[in-house]
């Protein structure tokens, strides 16, 4: 569910998160107002820009960091975070690299992470504030209490949306159920899915962010998206015409991440491989509700779906022909028969209320 950028920036939240020795260390000298320029990771690129300082090779120590950090130098950290190895060392990263920071220190910490790719830490005197480099990314550190009003406020939003989604997905269920859906119906499902995934993300980003703080909003958010991924799947292989049956690679991260337009219906059923005509008859394969169904096992489910092609097939047979499909007995065919007859009513009965 996540895109490259998103996880390499919930990586180095992980290791800055409050709870963390590294963030302890950080905090100490942002409240002493000393600075400090660190560089986690040894790689032979980053003890390639050093010059001067000198070597300590010790045990981290938030103590012993905001202690080093009085000195002018930069301070460098084994990738892990679990050593301090040089202290007061000079960086010297290409000029050439470009930067858009004003100081010197921030800079450097730019054009460090640029050349190297290592996570740099620039904890600015004047401004109290720390700043994150890796790679091209930037991110600056936000205070608590603002993390946790802001997290609040997405579960709030994230709880609505979700609301509406099941909403959503419950009138579909019932369009299936009576062979009615149309590729309008699934993409409109499927829009505030993307919604709702997109929520997902910036709360995951606020827990990885808050670290040991985050971890009641972390529990509310699985609850709310308990199930969430999974659905989403099964609805994707219900429509999408891929290859094999399958949705398109790596379609649900396109859909969440942004590189397809949720405000433009034709671009997401284009995505699909339904072609520009919504406003047509389409027929689920039937994964999704019939995943719905107690013990049933998803290679039975496979086997049905393979069997007889699609959800209004499967509706129609009978417990003989549902027997004569792989993995099915008599007994499971009745219980497929009667799971299917009581999703009906209760879907039903959801989109009545």
């Amino acid at each position: 569910m996540v895109d490259e950028r998103d996880e390499r920036l919930g990586r180095v939240l992980r290791i800055v998160a409050p709870g963390t020795p590294l963030r302890e260390g950080l905090e100490n000298i942002l409240r002493a107002r000393t600075g400090a320029l660190i560089v986690v990771g040894d790689t032979p690129q980053v003890l390639a820009l050093l010059d001067g300082g000198f070597r300590i090779d010790t045990e981290f120590q938030p103590q012993y960091l905001y202690e080093l950090a009085k000195m002018d130098g930069a301070i460098v950290l084994s990738h892990d975070a679990r050593r301090i190895l040089y202290a007061n060392a000079g960086l010297v990263p290409d000029p050439a690299i470009p930067s858009t920071e004003t100081g010197m220190r921030h800079r450097t910490a730019e054009r460090v992470a640029r050349q190297t790719g290592e996570l740099t830490i620039a904890v600015s005197q004047r401004r109290s504030i720390i700043s994150l480099y890796m790679g091209s990314l930037r991110y600056v550190l936000r205070d608590m209490s603002i993390l946790l009003t802001k997290a609040n406020q997405a579960l709030q939003t994230l709880e609505r949306y979700r609301a509406v989604l099941t909403q959503a997905l419950v009138n579909l269920s019932a369009l299936e159920l009576e062979d009615l859906a149309t590729a309008t119906d699934v993409v409109k499902v499927l829009q505030r899915f993307a919604s709702v995934l997109r929520i997902v993300r910036e709360i995951e980003r606020y827990v990885a962010e808050l670290g040991a703080e985050g971890r009641l909003v972390g529990m509310q958010l699985e609850e709310l998206v308990a199930g969430l991924q999974e659905e989403g799947q099964l609805l994707l292989r219900d429509y999408a015409r891929g290859e094999d049956g399958r949705p398109p690679e790596g379609l649900a991260e396109q859909l969440a991440g942004g590189a397809i337009d949720l405000t433009d219906p034709v671009a997401i059923g284009r995505a699909l491989g339904l072609g520009p005509t919504l406003e047509v008859p389409i027929t689920p394969r039937g994964y999704r509700l019939l995943r719905k169904i107690p013990r049933l096992p998803m290679p039975v489910i496979e086997n049905l779906v393979r069997h007889f092609g699609d959800l209004p097939r499967i509706l129609r047979a009978s417990t003989d022909e549902l027997d004569e499909v792989d993995g099915i007995g008599e007994a499971r065919a009745r219980a497929i028969r009667d799971g299917l007859r009581r999703l009906r009513e209760q879907t039903m009965l959801e989109r009545d209320l």
